[in-house]
């Protein structure tokens, strides 16, 4: 289940690695003129974003989703504060990053912040979860605890896609985002499969549970093989991290841990692989 690779390591850097991955596409660029903000759209390749203050400001009125919001270091008190007002009551991730690196995003006046622009409409799993028990749905959740590969990302949507999953529930921080890259890998699936971001995994699992969905998790440290678990009904499945797997607290809270048994020298499959394998055999089960 969990994938060792060559991000080992490198967990604090993951905003950085996951720009490398996160397109660049549709701009808007702000400029303050006589206190008239002036908006116009620019196109380099793959990832939309959003700078200045007023465009963003504008942006979370309107009801705009963002992936991450970048905020320079020591910028503007006053602008800073304006932002500041804005952003109460919203959960968008907050990254207060150098000068140099929302000038890697725009040569123009920035005022020290940009905001990546999710391309989807992000769900609260507590709607989706009441949603589909209210009309008396098996409920298929799929909890993916702190993927950080875009391509595994957007792989695992679409396999999700195709076994039938409800939902995808993803940690607000520290987890690959839905992005154009992420789109394209999965082969669109992320505009069909309702994708949950969470302030607190934990909490959120937690509460799936109390709805009465069985917590599955999936791990090389479990002794139950994957054929002998009972994956009927209503589950949420739990796939953990590329670097070290599911952390030891959603073991511990989970119904029931399982693994995929292997004859191999290798100890870990890649992740997507062995979600996978165990969205198959759920389905596999269902119908027999």
């Amino acid at each position: 289940m969990e994938r060792r690779d060559k991000y080992k390591g490198r967990d604090d850097r993951n905003g950085d690695r996951g720009d490398r991955y996160e397109s660049r596409g549709s701009r808007f660029e702000n400029r303050d003129r006589d206190n008239n903000y002036e908006r116009r759209e620019k196109k380099t390749p793959n990832e939309e974003f959003i700078y200045g203050v007023r465009a963003v400001i504008e942006a979370i009125r309107a009801g705009r989703g963002f992936n991450k919001i970048l905020i320079q270091k020591g910028m503007d008190k006053e602008l800073f504060l304006e932002l500041k007002e804005e952003l109460k009551g919203h959960h968008f991730q907050l990254q207060f990053v150098p000068q140099e690196k929302l000038n890697s995003y725009t040569e123009d006046n920035h005022q020290g912040v940009v905001a990546l622009v999710s391309p989807i409409t992000y769900h609260k799993i507590e709607d989706v979860v009441e949603g589909l028990l209210a009309e008396e749905k098996k409920v298929f959740v799929l909890a993916l605890d702190r993927i950080t590969d875009i391509r595994n990302f957007g792989a695992i949507a679409r396999t999700a896609e195709c076994e039938g999953v409800d939902a995808i529930l993803i940690p607000n921080k520290g987890s690959a985002q839905v992005t154009a890259d992420a789109i394209k890998t999965s082969a669109g699936a992320l505009n069909r499969i309702k994708v949950c971001k969470s302030d607190n995994f934990k909490d959120s699992l937690y509460y799936i549970q109390q709805c009465g969905l069985r917590l599955v998790a999936c791990t090389e440290k479990a002794s139950v093989p994957l054929y002998e678990t009972n994956l009927r009904g209503s589950v949420a499945v739990i796939m953990g991290s590329e670097m070290d797997g599911i952390t030891s607290d959603l073991i511990n809270m989970a119904d029931i841990s399982c693994k995929i048994p292997m004859r191999g020298e290798i100890a870990s499959l890649n992740v997507g692989v062995a979600t996978g394998m165990v969205l198959y055999e759920k389905l596999r089960q269902e119908l027999h």
